[in-house]
């Protein structure tokens, strides 16, 4: 139930008094849910609603094939193979040396935990390598378009 105090508040942040930044600094709830009204009124980009997903692959086909399956089940809009990444890392507790294909896998957020899981599922490596960076900026006619080849057809 909805407190008598919060629709106070929140009649107060309507009708423009002042309580304006002290409620968005109370209620972190109010200040993301503005930052998503003002995206969609004014078309801009709300940092963090998408994220650029890296995973290194043994070799090329596998990197095709994983890239190919998260396209088909809408994890992703675009994914780009890049050749050649040299990796030294511990394994075992010795100091191992590869050549690995690195995917750079732009999508939602929201699509992080599953995408990583998903890989997880699909990948040959004991430990696959699936970290995340959420954008800070990004095209918006782009990101409309990464949007749009996410959705459930």
């Amino acid at each position: 139930m909805i407190s008598v105090g919060f629709c106070a508040k929140l009649w107060d942040i309507i009708s423009g008094s002042k309580i304006l930044t002290a409620s968005f600094l109370t209620y972190p709830m109010l200040r993301t849910l503005s930052q998503q009204l003002l995206s969609v009124v004014t078309g801009s980009y709300v940092s963090g609603t998408y994220s650029i997903v890296f995973v290194n692959c043994p070799n090329e086909q596998i990197a095709r094939d994983i890239a190919r399956a998260i396209l088909d089940k809408k994890l992703t809009a675009s994914v780009n193979i890049l050749p050649k990444a040299s990796s030294l890392y511990y394994w075992n507790g010795e100091i191992e040396e590869a050549t690995e294909i690195l995917l750079l896998i732009k999508t939602k957020t929201s699509k992080v935990h599953l995408l990583s899981s998903y890989i997880r599922l699909v990948h040959p490596f004991e430990i696959p390598e699936v970290f995340s960076l959420p954008m800070d900026q990004g095209d918006v006619h782009y990101l409309k378009w990464l949007e749009e080849g996410m959705e459930e057809e």
